[in-house]
């Protein structure tokens, strides 16, 4: 149960920004749609992360990806300090032109979100003082320029850790944004032994995510956990690792979102979430992440194996799941610079799996 001084802070952001207290209906063909107010995710999505920088290949406008993807995560807002953050466009990008593409994306039916984190992005949340200006801020980015939602990507710089302050003051956080819009789309992409990493150790950075998940179980959308740029993933289904890129990695990870798995050292268990709130995250190529490709062969078997229980190398799920959500990659900006290699044969594979 939330505080009476909370309950007035929301109330206090809603008056100053106007935003909705309920949910607001959109309208038909997604015209019209309030800001944090996201459309419903097709049964199987594509999610792809969009550069706000140029990673060597050029910037690419949201009006220029392609139809493939059925959420686009804007990478990354910036940490402005006490709590404050902001969207700060590549100077390269005409500020008008991109509100409107992104609301031309929402009235297409796809859903557009602002990114917090990176490898080198951080949010300050120390204090009560630093929760508030978080959720002021991220609320004028929202409105401004008409996100669905927000997504987590924090990584090692962020201080994610066990006990850290961010974790209660970001579930506070993202639960007052969600009272503020109802149909608020909220997602996490934390690295694997954030999360996974809890079955070995539940000290530091392993295992820390897993409070903000229990945290946000009701407002989670989509948690997609990055199976790359971190080596082998472990398992309760086997002593050693299995090794990156192998469909045994991607369905075990995904089977322990699922169907939950022990904490090391005695510290409980953390309880599956829905399959369709869990995606499978890869990288677009070999050029966009350090390790951790899968082919998208494999890619696909891994979601056969998850859904339909064929398709299966060693792990298996306890039951087909049918309405596991689909993948994440890290890029669309790589996808498109490796002549959609990636979006092109994962995208079928899912849009043809959504008629089974």
């Amino acid at each position: 149960m939330k505080s009476i001084s909370v309950l007035f802070s929301v109330l206090a952001l809603v008056s100053t920004f106007g935003c909705q207290a309920t949910s607001k209906p959109a309208a038909a063909g997604g015209v019209g749609v309030a800001p944090g107010h996201s459309h419903p995710l097709p049964k199987h999505a594509l999610v792809g992360y969009l550069h706000n920088f140029d990673n060597g290949q050029g910037l690419l406008p949201v009006a220029k990806v392609d139809d493939s993807w059925d959420v686009i995560v804007l990478a990354f807002a910036d940490d402005m300090g006490e709590g404050k953050v902001a969207f700060n466009p590549d100077p390269a990008l005409d500020r008008t032109q991109l509100i409107a593409d992104i609301a031309a994306k929402r009235a297409q039916g796809k859903i557009v979100v602002l990114s917090f984190g990176g490898e080198l992005g951080t949010v300050t949340l120390n204090t009560q003082r630093d929760e508030d200006n978080f959720v002021r801020t991220t609320a004028d980015a929202i409105n401004t320029f008409g996100f669905d939602g927000i997504d987590v990507d924090l990584e090692k710089i962020a201080g994610v850790v066990h006990g850290a302050p961010v974790i209660p003051h970001l579930v506070s956080a993202v639960k007052r944004l969600h009272e503020m819009y109802p149909n608020l789309y909220v997602s996490m992409a934390p690295e694997h032994p954030y999360v996974q990493g809890g079955l070995v150790s539940m000290d530091g950075i392993w295992g820390a995510y897993l409070p903000l998940i229990d945290g946000l179980r009701e407002e989670l959308d989509l948690l997609h956990v990055q199976l790359y740029n971190n080596g082998g993933l472990p398992t309760p289904y086997r002593a050693e690792k299995y090794p990156g890129g192998s469909v045994d990695m991607m369905v075990g990870s995904a089977k322990m979102l699922i169907e939950g798995f022990d904490l090391a050292g005695g510290k409980g268990r953390f309880a599956g979430l829905r399959a369709d709130q869990v995606a499978l995250a890869l990288p677009s190529g070999l050029r966009a992440a350090g390790n951790g490709y899968a082919t998208a062969t494999d890619i696909n078997r891994a979601f056969d194996c998850l859904t339909t229980a064929t398709e299966c190398d060693e792990v298996k799920p306890s039951q087909p799941r049918p309405d596991f959500r689909g993948v994440m990659t890290w890029s669309i900006n790589w996808d498109v610079a490796d002549g959609r290699a990636f979006s092109e044969p994962v995208g079928q594979h899912l849009r043809a799996a959504r008629t089974r």
